[in-house]
């Protein structure tokens, strides 16, 4: 390997090269001028120290001068090309924080990490009190930031030249083709790279109006002019970038969507050195004079120099607190081990015997009686477990501790007085049980509390064996917490290693800031240092904050030899530094950087080497080391005399390191890491580096690997995980030919890395920070260095970020969570994410999938206030972390998506026959009984019109009841005999002739609330010869929405007169309908409450059965207003078809709770009970609001057999009477009668609901199998019907994926991608069904999905429209196949489905067919070359989150747009995008392209209970909806 590269020259010269091309030049100065001439330019060199001062609040980690430059070049690249990214727009309440907390004075918090950072945040030097902060000024910038804040709302244009502005002007600039047709984004076109400059000048302020974009067209061709649409074309016009190469081809079975396998880069890095060899430590010599156990050690200092000081403590002001001399060590630590075994419990049963574990629970400003509680512990050979002080019951990882301690059987914690004071208690003074903690005895060791030994009393002092000597906590990445456990042999093997590596000879002084409690800080500070008798200066965190000099003042003052600290320690140092005249460091013969192994560390030594070498600091003094909770240390850089061995070092190629490969970065690419060598391999033990994943294979020399350690002076196992233990306190790396390399087990460091030149270790990475990316591995750590490189001083609070991944699609996505400071713009946030995304780009070729910030000092922290990245993941992952800003680039990073389905092109018609013939599948048809074969003694069949069978039933059984109508109390409100209908009708016929003038033929809208007078005045038109259009009367409280309507379909139906009750009559004229509509074009409107009191001359009689009956208007879910007609011979062959499906008799009552207006539930309300002579009780659906048991209890008292009742019916008494099942028992509710309880529906049946009010009556009597649903469309207004024979409704599951194919594909219950889909009822007798396709229009097999077309007598006969669109009609109604039967006239019902034939027999000994509805075809969505259904993702994205009440879906030019009804506080509005866009990408395959989040009851549902999805689409195209957020992902 190359020695040349490693060394610091090496390393100089380099960056200059590097940085050198994106420095700007000066006018005037020739490229080839001297280096030095050029200096004062660079940003860096001249002020760095300068710049580095006033840092105070960013994170020290992952300081690198070189990095940030390179990050600020490659985004200088960039701007070049902008992106022109559409901002998200957010409600004005979600931008003001209004709220005071979310301004904390930048002293509150700490860092990131382990103990963050120091206070000031960029005012200057932090000093002991909070001088640097004025408080006024907070407060005042809070109540300013609150009424300035600048946003980009729906209603509001920010002001000055931010972002939205800017993207106003990017479009008003880019000429955007208005096309009809919606620019498609699944292609990939370059003509559209936006790359619009704001010209200088254009600085005239742009006047706030609603939407601030050009004219552009929606898919329907009809223009829009909205910033939301704006902002889809701008998405289009970025997702259109070639960034990423299109998706390969590749073959795709007919079913299986393949996801894309990332296929390996021919061109990529591979190792070529050949295999590593296993690095052996110095031998670890054997000193005559070294104790036999650390416990000999103590005992040995504290009686034969009892005065030596052990421990010297400080104050927050920095003065010695307290010192701890051996003499008082040995003798604390002698009766806090006699107290634990003999005054815990009884004689007889001791609360804590030898071996037990306890807990140490010790503030971190405490070392002393932490150490006197350890040694204590050692003393009376029970195990500590040291911990952190539990501040509240709910800290982030507490309960992950309690765990650690349950398994581990603590009973009883050690603390000091303060400490138990401290502690969160109960009114009653007891400290509560924490979450997850086992129940604990409080035993405070100070030594006043403590009873004394007697005299006779003596430790049992043994050599060190392998017993547990203690146990040491670890946090994993998933926040589990492990105990590791280091037995008393490896504790005193570690302490001698130390000793030898370091030099530590006997009463040398050493200045500890680490944390006492574990890892180096323990090792050093409490273990080693009482086996070489030195004396310890501990300076505690608090100090740290206040004076983060104070360790090097401590230095001088003890003219210390060794300090031990972290890297932000020295950063923090660096910015408070202000050339104080007294400082020396010349005494330092070892500065311990605990964390060198963090490859970013390296830029704070070589910044603090460059202040402080004149204050004597020497270069070999700075020693990193690696070490790891279950190896302990892993290796350290030994101090040296020799000034002139340089430290070593390399820079390497990022992009090589992803692929695991060391390769010296020679090109001078901006993407490098720079890492120094953590020194030797420890003595005593052998290193190597292994695969990390997979077998333990040795690496290559140019290969990175996960350091392994064989050795004595290591952890042994995690406490009571065997499983985990082996796999990593068990390793045996092999050779390539596949044997181990010794018979001895190796321990996996945790840490990454490769032995270098001259058995140098060094270190690029933990494995808990890797994320590996399509195949490629990134560190959490590199990627929040590139992250901080990017303006952190203006932006990001304290440095604080998080960076992890989530998997999503069979891959890992890189998250990124940031706090921002309190007073950072929208504008600021989004420049600064749109910098980020650019920048990890530039630097590690990958893409963010998530960016998320949240208000400052909110994310989860750790003990020492760094962030807990497992918590803050899991928040994020269950959304609960409430960020204020969300970016998602789906669309960059998802490249395994399936291929997008190409179509085939269409085989011929005879070779599909023979196909299906081949494979066995039936052409998939099949009907309902044929009406001529079914003998019936059916009375009324003699009759053609109904008109007529309504006289015979007045003659013939005239007080038979027909109708009883029922008030919201259960009461009958009105009721009607066959002969008062006839009698009613007649005079109705009267009116309508003599004051409305009408002839035979006439339209007339009948305006009437669900009751009996409809029915009367349906009669009565036809007695008049007139046609009767039925009309929902407007709603008094929404006038202004419903009445358009009602006139539309007056209008449409070209009705010549209006008749209603004198109720409506006076809404019809009064002044809100005057607003809402031109009441001067109404026709004449008749009053039927005023009736003439004579008979007609005759009744009349049409002349020919295919003469228009009735008209039948509703409006589809996709907002279309559309008539049928239903000619007397249908009418007539439809009541007949329900007649003998549901075997009524008019010895019957049957119970409707429906819409009268249209479709099967006027039918069955208005006409079957005439034609069949059954009771009809029926209640209006708007009476259950007020009483929602009234239609349950109607069927109970009525003892009725057969009921019908919508989907928003059965919705309200799920939802309203859930809770009150034993209430309607006890008043005798009982549902044991009903046969048959059908949802009438157009749409697929929705399972979930009839499930749960099935399940949710059960207890009532209904019987599970009664519920069941009817299918009806326009073309045929019902098709299917459960009756009362046949077999029951069956469910089949198939699979979501072939669907989208049109395909079906039988799975099991429960099996992944399944859908659930019920049968839609029977077919009615007299309905022929065929699947056909909707392109081609041939007859499809069984296994496909395809258009439901329908041949009946009751078919409807045609559209009824003003323009006549003849071709829409004769293709809806008068279609043919094109090969196969083409004689038949089929109607076509715009509902896919799929036929399957059951096991079961029908009614006449048939196998019975079943038909599934999947959806409507105009409702569904081609997306990638398939078909997917809304409902389906609407589905998935409520399940998403506990707060989506309600979603609808849409795609707008391609793209897919989700919008979501939130049921909760507005600052969980973000919550929701990531959420939904991760359930859609692992359930669909799709990328979401808009995420709307709405208030609830925005999504506007019809009469029928359908979601109106195009009616939400023009409404959020016309910024109509006032959402609370809009993302747009990228």
């Amino acid at each position: 390997s190359q020695d040349c590269d490693i060394t610091q020259k090496g390393y100089e010269k380099k960056r200059s090269k590097l940085i050198g091309a994106y420095l700007p030049q000066p006018p005037g100065v020739d490229q080839a001028l001297p280096q030095e001439r050029r200096t004062p330019v660079t940003p860096s060199s001249s002020s760095r120290y300068h710049r580095r001062r006033s840092s105070g609040s960013r994170d020290e980690r992952y300081r690198s001068d070189v990095h940030t430059e390179a990050v600020q070049a490659a985004l200088a690249k960039h701007k070049e090309r902008k992106m022109a990214v559409p901002m998200p727009s957010k409600r004005r309440s979600l931008v003001v924080q209004t709220s005071m907390d979310a301004y904390t004075p930048p002293d509150t918090s700490s860092g990131s990490e382990d103990e963050g950072s120091v206070q000031g945040d960029s005012q200057g030097t932090p000093t002991s009190s909070q001088g640097s902060i004025n408080m006024e000024h907070w407060i005042s910038q809070a109540i300013h930031g609150s009424t300035t804040s600048t946003t980009s709302s729906s209603s509001t244009q920010s002001g000055g030249s931010g972002a939205a502005h800017r993207l106003a002007d990017v479009m008003a600039q880019t000429h955007i083709e208005n096309h009809s047709a919606p620019p498609d984004v699944t292609t990939y076109t370059s003509e559209h790279s936006i790359q619009v400059e704001r010209p200088q000048g254009s600085t005239a302020r742009v006047a706030p109006k609603y939407g601030n974009a050009e004219l552009m067209e929606t898919g329907d061709g009809v223009p829009v002019s909205s910033r939301v649409s704006a902002k889809i074309q701008q998405l289009v016009n970025t997702l259109k970038r070639p960034k990423r190469p299109p998706l390969r081809e590749f073959f795709v079975d007919d079913f299986e969507e393949l996801l894309e396998v990332q296929q390996p880069d021919p061109n990529q890095p591979k190792p070529e050195g050949a295999q590593m060899l296993a690095m052996r430590g110095e031998q670890l010599g054997v000193v005559t004079n070294w104790p036999p156990s650390l416990e000999a050690a103590l005992q040995r200092w504290g009686t034969i120099s009892p005065k030596a000081p052990c421990l010297t403590t400080m104050d927050t002001n920095g003065k010695p607190l307290y010192i701890l001399t051996y003499g008082k060590l040995w003798t604390r630590s002698m009766k806090v081990a006699y107290n634990i075994l003999h005054k815990l419990g009884t004689k007889q049963e001791p609360m804590v015997r030898p071996g037990d574990r306890v807990t140490l629970v010790f503030p971190n400003n405490d070392p002393a009686a932490f150490m006197v509680a350890f040694y204590g512990c050692l003393l009376a050979e029970v195990v500590p477990v040291p911990i952190e002080v539990p501040l509240t019951r709910k800290d982030a990882g507490s309960q992950q501790i309690g765990f650690l301690l349950g398994s581990c059987g603590v009973t009883v914690a050690l603390t000091s007085d303060a400490c138990h004071k401290g502690l969160p208690k109960s009114p009653t003074g007891e400290i509560p049980q924490f979450k997850g903690w086992p129940k604990l005895l409080w035993f405070v060791t100070e030594s006043k509390h403590l009873s004394k030994p007697p005299r006779d009393w003596f430790p049992h002092i043994k050599d060190a064996n392998n017993d547990t000597a203690y146990i040491e906590y670890k946090t994993c990445k998933d926040g589990s917490v492990l105990g590791v456990t280091v037995t008393r042999i490896a504790l005193l093997t570690h302490c001698q290693a130390l000793t030898q590596a370091c030099g530590y000879t006997e009463a040398e002084t050493i200045v500890n800031v680490l944390d006492f409690k574990k890892d180096v800080g323990l090792w050093h500070g409490i273990l080693t240092s009482v086996m070489n008798m030195m004396h310890v200066i501990s300076i505690p965190y608090s100090l740290m904050k206040v004076n983060p000099l104070s360790w090097i003042q401590k230095v001088c003052q003890y003219k210390a030899k060794v300090a031990c600290v972290k890297s932000r320690d020295m950063h923090w140092a660096l910015v408070a530094h202000r050339d104080q005249r007294d400082i020396n460091l010349s005494s330092l013969r070892m500065l311990i950087v605990a964390d060198g192994a963090n490859p970013w560390s390296i830029s704070s030594c070589d910044a603090f080497l460059n202040v402080f070498q004149s204050k004597g600091l020497r270069q070999e003094v700075i020693c990193p080391c690696a070490s790891s909770p279950e190896a302990l240390t892993v290796a350290i850089r030994r101090p040296t005399d020799d000034s002139n061995q340089p430290p070593g070092r390399g820079v390497l190629s990022m992009h090589g390191l992803t692929y695991g490969v060391i390769r010296v970065d020679s090109e001078e690419k901006l993407s490098v890491l720079t890492v120094q060598d953590v020194g030797l391999v420890m003595p005593g033990a052998i290193m190597c580096s292994v695969k990390p994943d997979g077998i333990p294979q040795l690496c290559k020399t140019d290969e990175i690997g996960e350091l392994c350690v064989c050795a004595i002076a290591t952890g042994t196992s995690y406490y009571g995980l065997s499983g985990m233990t082996k796999n990593t306190f068990e390793v045996f790396p092999m050779t390539s030919s596949g044997g181990p390399i010794t018979e001895y087990p190796f321990i996996r460091t945790g840490l990454l890395g490769f032995i270098g030149p001259g058995g140098l270790v060094f270190v690029i990475g933990k494995m808990d920070g890797l994320m590996v990316v399509s195949g490629r591995r990134h560190n959490a750590d590199d990627i929040v260095a590139t992250a901080l490189a990017v303006e952190p001083m203006k932006f990001v609070y304290r440095g604080r970020i998080a960076v992890f991944s989530v998997s999503v699609l069979h891959d890992e996505r890189i998250v990124i969570v940031a706090e921002q400071r309190p007073d950072s713009t929208e504008e600021d946030s989004f420049q600064w994410m749109s910098r980020v995304l650019q920048a990890i780009d530039s630097i590690h070729q990958v893409g963010v999938y998530c960016l998320a910030l949240v208000p400052a000092n909110t994310l989860p922290k750790t003990p020492l206030g760094g962030i807990h990245l497992s918590e803050t993941k899991q928040l994020f992952l269950e959304g609960s972390l409430h960020p204020c800003n969300v970016l998602m680039c789906p669309h960059t990073c998802v490249t395994n998506l399936p291929k997008p389905r190409q179509k085939q092109p269409e085989i011929g018609p005879a070779s599909v026959m023979v196909g299906n013939l081949v494979s066995g599948k039936r052409i998939a048809q099949a009907s309902g009984r044929d009406l001529g074969q079914i003998e019936d003694n059916d009375q009324a069949r003699k009759f053609l019109f109904l008109s007529e069978v309504l006289q015979w039933r007045a003659q013939t059984t005239p007080d038979h009841v027909l109708y009883t109508l029922l008030n919201c109390r259960g009461t009958i409100a009105n009721s009607l005999t066959c002969v008062q209908l006839h009698k009613r009708a007649e005079k109705i016929a009267v009116m309508l002739m003599e004051r409305g003038h009408l002839q035979d033929g006439d339209h007339v809208a009948l305006v009437y609330p669900p009751g009996i007078d409809l029915i009367a005045a349906f009669y009565g038109c036809l007695y008049a010869g007139c046609v009767p259009i039925t009309v929902r009367p407007p709603h008094p409280q929404n006038i202004a929405t419903t009445l358009p309507t009602v006139k539309m379909i007056v209008e449409v139906s070209r009705s010549a007169c209006l008749m209603t009750t004198q109720l409506i009559c006076k809404l019809l004229r009064s002044r809100e309908a005057a607003a809402a509509v031109d009441v001067r074009t109404w026709p004449p409107v008749l009053d039927t409450d005023d009736l003439p009191k004579k008979r007609p001359a005759q009744i009349y009689k049409p002349s020919n059965p295919e003469t228009l009956a009735y008209l039948d208007f509703s409006v589809s879910t996709t907002g279309m207003l559309a008539g049928v007609k239903m000619s007397h011979a249908a009418t007539s062959a439809f009541c007949r078809s329900i007649k003998l499906q549901c075997e009524l008799y008019p010895s019957r009552e049957v119970a409707i709770c429906l819409d009268p207006y249209c479709g099967l539930g006027f039918v069955l309300w208005c006409l079957c009970s005439v034609y069949s002579g059954h009771q009809s009780i029926l209640i209006p659906p708007s009476e259950l609001e007020t009483n929602p048991a009234l239609w349950l209890l109607a069927v109970s008292q009525y003892k009725v057999r057969d009921t019908f009742c919508s989907y928003s019916v059965m919705e309200l008494c799920t939802k309203g009477l859930g809770s009150q099942t034993e209430s309607l028992k006890a008043r005798g509710l009982d549902l044991s009668r009903v046969r048959t309880c059908v949802v009438v529906a157009e749409e697929r049946p929705r399972i979930a609901l009839t499930q749960s009010f099935s399940k949710l009556f059960k207890d009532l009597g209904l019987h599970p199998r009664a519920v069941s649903t009817s299918l009806g469309c326009r073309v045929n207004l019902a098709i299917c019907l459960q009756g009362t024979s046949g077999p029951d409704p069956t469910t089949v599951y198939v699979d979501m994926r072939a669907l989208r194919h049109d395909r079906v594909r039988l799975v099991e219950r429960g099996s992944p991608h399944s859908l659930p889909l019920m049968e839609s009822g029977k077919i009615l007798p007299g309905v022929r069904i065929i699947i056909a396709n909707p392109e081609t229009k041939g007859p499809l097999g069984d296994s496909h999905l395809g258009e439901i077309w329908v041949h009946s007598t009751h078919n409807a006969s045609g559209y009824f429209t003003i323009y006549g669109d003849e071709s829409l009609q004769s293709d809806h109604f008068n279609s043919r196949l094109s090969f196969g039967d083409t004689q038949t006239i089929w109607a076509r019902t715009g509902y896919l489905g799929f036929l399957r034939r059951t096991e079961l027999t029908d009614a006449n000994g048939e196998r019975h067919d079943a038909l599934y509805v999947v959806g409507a075809l105009d409702e569904a969505m081609e997306l990638r070359g398939m078909r997917y259904h809304p409902i389906d993702i609407e589905t998935s994205v409520i399940r998403a989150h506990k707060s989506i009440t309600e979603c609808a879906v849409f795609t707008w030019t391609n793209l897919l747009v989700v919008v979501v009804e939130l049921d909760g506080s507005e600052q969980e509005a973000l919550d929701l995008v990531p959420l939904v866009t991760n359930v859609v990408l692992e359930e669909h395959y799709l990328i979401v392209g808009v995420v709307v989040v709405v208030d609830i009851g925005v999504i506007p549902i019809n009469s029928r209970g359908e979601k109106q999805r195009m009616h939400l689409r023009d409404g959020f195209l016309a910024d109509q909806l006032d959402p609370i957020y809009v993302a747009y992902n990228m």
